[in-house]
């Protein structure tokens, strides 16, 4: 059990003995005899966030999500989801739940679109109602990579759909989510649909991925994605077709495609042109018949790779902290939490438990922030 949640937590023995604060051969021995100190058993469960409960336990317990497991490496069938991941699931299951309710105690409709479509829907015709609903044919081609991000997300939200943007779990810095195990997963309800983004990730990968879950959303799917492009999951082929078609329709693809160009640099002003990733816009070239097979194969292994370790270097979504809690949490849901508390509705306990706040000064500020109080 020792062994599992060290392993769990991806933390060499080195790595956690740094984080108890004790020589790495305390922590061999540890796992070697299962005898160790109470208070040292209560520091490992904090720093491996694992419940105390567990360490008694005969044998691991089942560490499976809750939502369906599309991720996938080299082709395998998907890895054991990290606590990170698994908490980060279940902290928006809980906000989502809370949400719900409260619209629907509100007298929201539910949304009519939400699971209005089915895999033997034509992938074009759900690209052509996601790009009506985003409005991406009024979006101005002059739009930089900050604007067209901050206009997606805003077109979501008033779609109905709760965004979030975090790179970490909650406001834990400590605890930093992988582009490498996932890039977003979508929680699908007619009242209160969740769309989670790893704000780890790059732009260009972000709006992809937002895109992709609300194919999920359409069709009423629950799922988690790790944005492989080419993925061999029936149902995440047919995500990324959506998402391709509608962030760069086939259509204007073609036309803009100008062999002229040195393929790097069309690669790129391309990738400007539609606010897709260059590995979208390769496996686009390939489907529309502009690239040979044998091209595409040794330009998109070296632009993987490219990208791979810029992706490496990590983003993150520093700065103002309550700047930030806008992305983490939703505007919306945090505004309907704090005016809930404020008017009596919600205890400040559960309102600071749904929020991830632990002051009541850091509560007000942030009403304050939102313009809830004067």
């Amino acid at each position: 059990m020792l062994r599992w949640a060290r392993e769990r937590a991806s933390l060499a023995p080195a790595e956690l003995a740094k984080r108890v604060g004790l020589v790495v051969r305390r922590v061999e021995a540890w796992e070697e005899t299962g005898e160790l100190k109470f208070e040292h058993l209560e520091r490992l469960a904090e720093k491996t966030h694992t419940p105390v409960g567990y360490f008694f336990l005969p044998e691991p317990p089942a560490t499976e999500l809750t939502i369906s497991d599309f991720r996938r490496v080299a082709g395998e069938g998907p890895q054991p989801p990290s606590p990170e991941l698994i908490d980060t699931v279940n902290q928006c299951q809980l906000r989502q739940q809370w949400f719900r309710e409260h619209l629907i105690a509100e007298g929201a409709e539910p949304l009519t679109w939400v699971g209005s479509a089915n895999l033997d829907t034509a992938p074009v015709s759900i690209a052509l109602a996601i790009r009506a609903a985003l409005e991406l044919d009024r979006r101005p081609l002059s739009m930089n990579w900050t604007e067209a991000v901050r206009s997606l997300y805003q077109r979501a939200e008033e779609l109905g759909v709760l965004v979030v943007r975090n790179g970490v779990v909650g406001n834990n810095t400590h605890r930093k989510l992988r582009i490498e195990e996932f890039r977003g997963f979508a929680l699908s309800d007619r009242y209160a649909p969740l769309v989670f983004i790893n704000a780890v990730d790059s732009k260009a990968a972000q709006m992809f991925t937002l895109v992709h879950e609300l194919c999920h959303l359409w069709l009423g799917q629950s799922a988690v994605s790790d944005g492989d492009p080419t993925t061999n999951v029936a149902t995440e082929r047919f995500c990324n077709a959506v998402a391709a078609e509608t962030l760069a329709p086939a259509s204007e693809f073609r036309a803009a495609w100008d062999p002229a160009f040195p393929l790097p640099e069309l690669t790129a002003r391309l990738a400007r042109l539609f606010k897709v990733s260059t590995l979208v816009v390769l496996i686009r070239a390939r489907e529309a018949g502009l690239l040979a097979d044998d091209v595409f194969e040794a330009v998109y292994a070296a632009e993987r790779d490219r990208v791979g370790e810029i992706d490496a270097r990590g983003g993150g979504d520093g700065g103002d902290f309550y700047n930030t809690q806008n992305a983490r949490l939703g505007g919306r849901f945090a505004a309907a939490v704090i005016s809930s508390a404020l008017e009596g509705r919600t205890p400040y306990t559960e309102a600071f438990r749904l929020l991830g706040f632990k002051s009541t000064a850091t509560f007000d500020e942030y009403a304050r922030k939102l313009g809830i109080l004067p």
